[in-house]
């Protein structure tokens, strides 16, 4: 999978100037099982995005993909998107360092 969190800004930035309109990003992640990545992809897109508010461009809201690893139908239940994982046997979730990096920017609205 690309790692290029700046799409993010680069698509907002695009979206705004085109459309004129207040942008909601609906759905940004990263498939990966490497969590490390997960944390530094979450950091550079919101950081990304924060610039772009920081620019005037009326961003309203972001929302990551996805919360939990989830079933895709053409791979079954990889790739991993989630920011909480799924022990498919036992149907434990366990929140990733992702997923508390990020509760963190929301909790203090700052990065």
């Amino acid at each position: 999978m690309e790692f290029y969190p700046e799409c993010v800004e680069h698509v907002v930035r695009y979206a705004s100037k085109v459309a004129g309109v207040p942008i909601l990003v609906t759905a940004n992640g990263i498939a990966t099982e490497d969590d490390t990545r997960r944390v530094e992809y979450y950091q550079r897109a919101v950081a990304g995005l924060k610039g772009t508010i920081d620019d005037g461009v009326d961003v309203r809201g972001y929302v990551a993909w996805s919360l939990m690893d989830n079933f895709e139908w053409m791979s079954g239940y990889t790739p991993r998107y989630g920011l909480v994982a799924v022990d498919l046997k036992t149907q434990k979730r366990t929140i990733k360092p992702s997923a508390a990096m990020l509760g963190n920017i929301a909790r203090r609205n700052s990065l």
